[in-house]
């Protein structure tokens, strides 16, 4: 039996087209209604025909769903979810897939009080954005971590844990805040990095852009990968998961100051362990199914 049979998605960009096309390949029986603020990627949304139904209001698109997945920069969360306050049904589920979780599911009660709430994070995406960018294989194999507050009804979660299932996504349980303090390492540091060094590199005076760009072909190239991601989405995840962040940041400032006393001093040994310790760390996520250890990271030549 399916979990849902009637699903909306509010925003369709990257993730919520992909989770329309992915239950159209996975779950072809349920009806999909997706709705956007910004009317251009409606009308290319209904052109992709990736949904059964787009509605040009949010009010409109949720009046007979089960399931609504706010898939909105989280920042955005608040006004989408009052948005659907008067027409949401009673007996919907709301979830969402948030970067950061706390002051996500902050947001979505206080504009939505009495709802059953299981708010989730799908660890997948990359730096593409817009409705044609999405996929129906985005979740394969990926983590996708629910993080439902306290006393909510375990049936909910199951049905949600159950509809990513389906994607192909593997399923994990955390506290909100827990959920917040993980991914400031994993995703929301390495982004900030990113756009750090990117940046760094473009204002650099001795060295032109345009010679950035032609010796890009190692280590720069790839943060160049992460620095492409949506400004949006990454503007509010930063405020949205402040003290997470900034804690991480500090931790990160601190280790990188040791790593120069080390090359300062020539510490060879020290530097040695640390990129021993790292690359592992490395491996360990290609054993995990969490990346490509083909050579130069899977990517395609011609």
């Amino acid at each position: 039996m399916l979990p849902f049979s009637r699903v909306t998605i509010i925003g369709l960009g990257l993730i919520g087209s992909s989770i329309a096309r992915a239950i159209k390949a996975d779950m072809p029986t349920v009806r999909v209604t997706g709705h956007d603020l910004d009317p251009q990627v409606r009308e290319t949304s209904r052109a992709l025909g990736f949904c059964d139904d787009v509605a040009d209001t949010a009010g409109a698109a949720v009046t007979d769903a089960d399931l609504v997945i706010f898939c909105v920069p989280v920042g955005a969360m608040a006004a989408a979810a009052e948005a659907i306050a008067d027409d949401l049904p009673a007996d919907a589920i709301v979830s969402d897939v948030g970067s950061s979780k706390g002051t996500v599911l902050a947001a979505l009660s206080a504009a939505l009080p009495g709802a059953t709430m299981v708010p989730a994070h799908p660890v997948a995406g990359t730096e593409r954005s817009g409705p044609e960018a999405g996929f129906a294989t985005l979740f394969h194999g990926r983590w996708c971590i629910l993080t439902p507050p306290d006393g909510t009804d375990p049936v909910a979660v199951e049905r949600v844990a159950e509809f990513w299932r389906r994607l192909g996504a593997e399923i994990e349980m955390m506290d909100p805040q827990h959920h917040d303090r993980v991914l400031a390492i994993t995703s929301h540091l390495p982004h900030l990095i990113a756009y750090t060094i990117v940046g760094t590199a473009s204002d650099m005076e001795e060295v032109t852009r345009s010679e950035v760009i032609k010796y890009s072909a190692g280590g720069f190239r790839d943060f160049t990968r992460i620095a492409a991601s949506d400004p949006t989405m990454w503007r509010d995840v930063f405020l949205s998961n402040r003290e997470a962040v900034l804690d991480m940041l500090q931790r990160f400032t601190e280790d990188l100051t040791s790593l120069q006393r080390a090359i300062r001093w020539g510490k060879g040994d020290e530097l040695f362990d640390l990129f021993t310790r790292t690359r592992a760390i490395r491996r360990s996520i290609i054993d995990q199914g969490q990346d490509d250890a083909a050579p130069d990271f899977g990517r395609q030549h011609d």
